[in-house]
């Protein structure tokens, strides 16, 4: 399978990962270079089978102060939201630039949602002073990804490689060289050069199996920064949004809440009044997850003998059949189709899911990573705005301006520079790692058991709830694991072979899942989505701050970086 010669494919800009940040940022980069900076798109999986096509609820922006929402505002609510572990710099740039991004959708052909008056419709999230999420019925992912797709097919300049593998970063002299990459359908092993790189690889969900993710949604692109010496940001800050579906892990979208829907316990009871007194159903996400793990534990809650999961109920009656039927559609086909409820008649089965990474690849405010030339955008990057917990409706929105922001940045560095010659001998090493290591090895455990073993240790001992016996214990686990005799590929197939691919996945799922614990065990305090029970109390004196992650001989070398602070000062969050 491996050939004597790596090939090789040269482009100005290579950006990897094809969800709506890595689209945005082709796009952008194509505008800014006037059509004339070569940029590739790297995914692994089709482009429109991106993770980004699920998001269902909405995108924030503030569109209306004249009916009273402010800039202001929004950056207040979404530093509260990340209890204050948010780089306000960065917030306020985002809250800036939004408003002008849902127009510019609106421009490209996105069919937003409207008010009676026909202007862009707006809901409730959780953790917002005003309805400030912009929406396309519950389909807000889906219509973001087609437009910004069917945009990219108007520049010549952007060519996709589609089902491509990338397995990791090349670089010399401290700066960004380019990827190697596993062209699916056969096999073949390419080094991709350019002369800047945009990672926009998504988030980590599935290190947990009880997930919103799609099951391609691993972190290869963390991974890949990580090994290059880029280090990782907050990843012990994992959110567990409210409303999974029982037993799938379905996302059943926060708008559901914000169009009317309660929580309730197996005594019918609206339970979100002990823990959010003035906000109950739409506190942040983690309040509400907290109160619902309690209701469960404390056995107010209901048991799926078939999963053996416990959850609670999502009424959506006080929406009413007909605004379900109009603005929830893809909710109550989901549920139709994967639960057999109608909503409109039966609540559904929730529980807190696994559904987002606060942290991932750390940047500065522009997306610029540690290594020159290489920039991160997204889900995978952390910038941060969203700190220790995520505001509902950022995370899209997110991935709109930094893929702005970093295709700009990236198309400015790329102008009239050289390409450089190719890196000596990296992805031949890297071609040999794969092919004889691994495609070629053998070894006597089992990947998938492995994979397995992982996610039950994650949703055990790493989840809502955590102590420093349950994440000694992850880490513990975490690090056996890595040890196994695992990367060994059984399919000896040259096309399609997701063998491999699963094999390269476990790896990074391993790397990045002890970065996640290590950091989580290390941090002493409860803050946003990390609770700890041993240390209940949030305690800026000794934790306000940024935890970042290198590699090191025995693990992740954890340091430490201060939270830029511009207005607002640290306060007890109250919803």
């Amino acid at each position: 399978m491996p050939c004597a010669m790596v090939e090789t494919s040269r482009h100005d800009i290579v950006i990897i990962g094809s969800g709506i940040a890595g689209l945005r940022a082709a796009i952008e980069a194509a505008r800014v270079s006037n059509g004339k900076a070569d940029i590739a798109i790297v995914t692994k999986v089709q482009a429109m089978r991106s993770h980004s096509v699920s998001a269902e609820g909405g995108t924030a922006a503030v569109l209306y102060p004249e009916l009273g929402d402010s800039l202001e505002s929004h950056a207040f609510d979404t530093v509260k939201g990340s209890d204050y572990l948010a780089d306000q710099d960065a917030v306020e740039r985002f809250v800036k630039e939004m408003p002008n991004e849902i127009y510019q959708l609106e421009h490209w052909g996105l069919p937003w949602s409207r008010r009676e008056d026909g202007r862009i419709a707006q809901r409730n999230f959780g953790g917002y002073s005003y309805p400030r999420a912009v929406f396309a019925e519950d389909k807000v992912g889906f219509f973001e990804m087609q437009t910004l797709y069917d945009t990219t097919t108007k520049y010549d300049n952007i060519h996709y490689y589609q089902e491509w593998y990338a397995t990791t970063i090349l670089s010399e002299g401290g700066e960004f060289r380019g990827v190697t990459a596993i062209e699916r359908k056969s096999g073949d092993f390419v080094q991709i050069l350019g002369k800047a790189g945009i990672l926009a690889t998504g988030g980590s969900g599935r290190l947990y199996s009880f997930a919103t993710y799609a099951y391609s949604s691993t972190p290869d692109g963390m991974a890949m920064a990580y090994r290059a010496g880029v280090p990782l940001k907050d990843l012990e800050f994992i959110q567990f949004h409210p409303s999974g579906l029982i037993p799938s892990g379905i996302l059943i979208t926060e708008a559901v809440r914000g169009e009317g829907g309660v929580l309730l316990n197996k005594d019918g009871e609206r339970f979100m009044k002990r823990y959010a007194p003035n906000k109950l159903d739409l506190a942040s996400r983690d309040v509400v997850s907290r109160g619902m793990m309690t209701e469960i534990e404390e056995g107010r809650g209901f048991k799926d003998e078939a999963s053996g999961l416990d959850y609670l109920h999502l009424d959506l009656s006080p929406i009413g059949a007909q605004k379900i039927k109009d603005r929830l559609s893809q909710i109550r086909e989901i549920a139709i189709k994967f639960r057999g409820i109608d909503p409109v008649e039966k609540p559904l089965p929730v529980r807190p899911v696994c559904h987002y990474v606060m942290g991932g690849i750390d940047t500065d405010i522009d997306g610029a990573t540690k290594l020159k030339g290489l920039w991160s955008a997204g889900e995978a990057a952390c910038v941060s705005i969203n700190g220790a917990n995520r505001l509902g409706a950022n995370s899209t929105a997110e991935c709109l301006v930094w893929g702005k922001i970093t295709g700009a940045e990236a198309a400015k560095y790329v102008e009239g520079k050289p390409q450089p010659a190719t890196p000596g001998g990296q992805a031949a090493t890297e071609e040999k790692r794969i092919f004889d290591g691994i495609f070629h090895g053998g070894g006597g455990t089992n990947p998938y058991e492995v994979r397995d073993a992982l996610q039950k240790v994650m949703a055990k001992d790493a989840f809502v709830f955590r102590t420093k016996e349950s994440l000694s214990e992850a880490l513990r686990t975490i690090r056996e694991l890595k040890k196994k005799d695992f990367l060994h590929c059984e399919d000896k197939g040259r096309v399609y072979n997701t063998n491999l691919s699963d094999v390269l996945e476990v790896e990074s799922m391993l790397t990045v899942a002890e970065v996640v614990v290590a950091g989580a065990l290390a941090r002493t305090e409860s803050r946003g989505s990390h609770f700890r029970r041993d240390y209940p109390a949030r305690d800026d004196k000794s934790w306000l701050k940024h935890t970042l992650a290198y590699p090191g001989p025995d693990g992740p070398r954890l340091e430490y970086s201060t939270v830029k602070i511009t207005k607002y000062q640290p306060a007890e969050r109250h919803y």
